[in-house]
């Protein structure tokens, strides 16, 4: 059971989100978003009771919803370690070739990784990825929880030739840099599928050739449920240039890595073969389908368990 301070974070959390889609669906979500962006009041104390959930909250509880939360981090350092350490990226690259010469497409790239691996945490709050000997983290997010994490918005940064910090303040991030971009608990935040889809397109220019897009999204519902939903993702990612490589349905949550392919085309022609008559050019979260005057009843959801929604507000907010 939720004690009264994890209530009222989850409140104030789910209050949040709540507004700001209420806000995209009267003004549009490019306005809403730098409007948001400007609330300092609302984003300083957004990262404080986040970090407090993430680090005190979630992480003493047993309940299997806040096993998965805590779990996206090792989750993604697990598929880091095996793709980078364990080398298993050189599969990808093989199967990429084989398909390059199907389509008799010029291929004569291959990775260029550097140890630690450069990653870039986006919404970061507090920089849960700093524990790992194995990446060089740069952890940004609109209102930094502490000092290791700088201030950010991802959706309107300058992307250019190099890394620009000043002041605890990110001016400029370098192309084809990074060998890992995380969106943990990211996506669901952004209020329009438009701005998820460049908030992807912006991962995608970061990215060495062949590094990865780790992406941890919940969904306490049944693997099946919000499948079309999950397809259009794949697909609007293939369309990108990225290839799914790996993905796990836990009880509350969708994880998922992508690697950028080494060739666009390898990449674009699984959206080509294997699209079906729903699948859009769209990232959507059930949440899209409300209606801007829609009020979240925790009563009735059909989501998650009260308890579990009290303690996670993601999953339904």
């Amino acid at each position: 059971m939720a004690s009264e301070e994890h209530k009222e974070i989850a409140e104030f959390l789910k209050n949040v989100h709540l507004s700001l889609r209420k806000s995209s669906a009267k003004i549009g979500a490019e306005k809403a978003w730098l409007e948001h962006c400007k609330n300092q009041d609302i984003l300083k104390t957004y990262a404080h009771y986040m970090e407090k959930l993430a680090t005190i909250h979630w992480q003493a509880s047993s309940n299997s919803a806040l096993t998965d939360a805590t779990s996206r981090i090792t989750w993604s350092a697990d598929v880091c370690f095996d793709y980078f350490i364990s080398k298993s990226f050189m599969k990808y690259r093989h199967k990429e070739h084989e398909i390059a010469e199907k389509l008799n497409i010029p291929f004569n790239m291959d990775e260029s990784f550097t140890y630690p691996m450069k990653l870039i945490d986006v919404g970061s709050c507090y920089n849960p990825f700093k524990i790992y000997d194995f990446f060089d983290v740069l952890a940004i997010d609109l209102y930094p929880a502490n000092d290791s994490v700088q201030q950010c918005d991802f959706l309107h940064v300058s992307i250019g030739n190099t890394v620009s910090i000043d002041n605890n303040k990110v001016k400029q991030l370098k192309e084809d840099y990074f060998e890992v971009v995380t969106f943990c608990f990211l996506l669901e935040y952004i209020p329009s599928s438009k701005l998820r889809i460049k908030a992807c397109e912006n991962a995608y220019k970061l990215l060495k050739p062949g590094g990865l897009l780790i992406i941890n999204t919940p969904d306490s519902k049944h693997v099946g449920a919000n499948y079309k939903i999950m397809k259009c993702w794949r697909y609007t990612l293939s369309c990108i240039g990225f290839t799914r490589i790996k993905y796990e349905k836990s009880k509350h949550m969708h994880s998922m890595a992508f690697r950028k392919a080494l060739c666009k085309d390898t990449a674009v022609r699984w959206a080509k073969i294997y699209k079906e008559p729903y699948m859009e050019y769209v990232i959507h979260i059930p949440q899209d389908s409300r209606k801007d005057n829609e009020t979240v009843s925790i009563a009735a959801s059909t989501e998650i368990c009260l308890d579990d929604f009290m303690e996670l507000p993601f999953f339904n907010v």
